[in-house]
């Protein structure tokens, strides 16, 4: 069965009614709804499951490349290298299902977080002002993405942009590493002494995309906002770096471009996580690196357009010509 039929089955109601605080008291009584960035309630909707009914993953077991099993060579993962640590690979196939693994690298706590209904694939690093912090996923959508929440807290985090929402860190940034997207045989031929993310423990259809077609939607999920600009599809991909996006497909288009500081390089092999029913069989959506003018790796974003409008209205579209 589907995924997105399913949770709206679900969400109706919630998509319908007058968001409030009063509302979500009950199941969050320890997030400090007088604190909070959020124009209107109404912007925060409930995604289906409830609090930590997708469940974030903490410290999880790593195995070898050559030890590891039942990966197809296009799916997906989001590749962590830090100076101090063997490279890590997070498959998508369980990102898909938990959306944010909370691990420690090289000495720094991360977390590691996929929102499908946005393909966006962010590292943060955990610590703040106010502490390490830990990360589950709140059931809730703004602009379709998911929010998150600290466990410390219980303050509300966008994923998109890493910044608390709501509660008592209302304002407060993570740090964003950067990391990339990739597929397994990308990773594990550059990095056969890397590790990679061992099956969690979960009774989950691991491999399989519950999302099927999404990335051919004509709309998104659960999303009122405004469509990109320049007739440009709400579901096609974008390089975000900063408040600046190159739409994927001029990108794959030339395989390179540099301009305003960075350099985008494309090359195939990784399928889309979001197409068929099995992730490795999905069309093809290429692996991005971007770097800086000295080749250093630039926190970077392949999301969605409409996302990218959605928290940068006011950012820049570099369509080139």
């Amino acid at each position: 069965m589907r995924l997105i039929p399913l949770i709206a089955t679900f969400c109706v109601a919630a998509s319908t009614a007058i968001a409030s605080p009063e509302f979500w008291r009950s199941e969050w009584p320890n997030t400090d709804f007088e604190q909070t960035s959020v124009e209107s309630w109404v912007e925060i909707l409930s995604g289906g499951p409830p609090k930590d009914g997708i469940p974030a993953l903490d410290n999880p077991a790593f195995v070898s490349v050559a030890e590891k099993s039942g990966l197809t060579p296009r799916e997906p993962v989001i590749t962590v290298e830090i100076e101090g640590a063997a490279p890590r690979a997070y498959p998508i196939r369980y990102l898909t299902w938990h959306e944010i693994v909370n691990d420690e690298v090289a000495g720094i706590p991360v977390a590691v977080t996929f929102c499908p209904l946005c393909n966006s694939g962010i590292t943060f690093d955990r610590r703040t002002d106010a502490g390490v912090l830990s990360f589950g996923v709140s059931g809730k959508l703004r602009n379709s993405d998911m929010v998150m929440y600290d466990r410390e807290t219980e303050s509300w985090w966008q994923q998109a942009v890493g910044q608390a929402i709501v509660g008592a860190l209302t304002g407060t940034e993570l740090a964003t590493l950067p990391t990339w997207m990739e597929s397994w045989e990308s990773f594990a031929t550059r990095n056969p002494d890397g590790v990679v993310m061992a099956e969690p423990g979960f009774p989950r259809s691991y491999g399989s995309n519950p999302y099927t077609s999404y990335d051919s939607s004509a709309r998104p999920f659960l999303y009122s906002g405004e469509m990109p600009p320049h007739d440009i599809p709400p579901l096609v991909r974008v390089v975000r770096v900063g408040d600046k996006a190159w739409p994927l497909t001029r990108l794959a288009e030339t395989g390179a471009i540099t301009e305003a500081g960075v350099t985008l390089t494309w090359d195939e092999g990784q399928a889309s996580a979001l197409d068929t029913r099995q992730i490795g069989a999905g069309k093809e959506v290429g692996n991005v690196r971007v770097k800086d003018a000295a080749g250093a790796d630039l926190a970077h974003d392949i999301m969605f357009a409409f996302a990218f409008h959605a928290f940068w209205p006011d950012g820049q579209w570099m369509l080139g010509g």
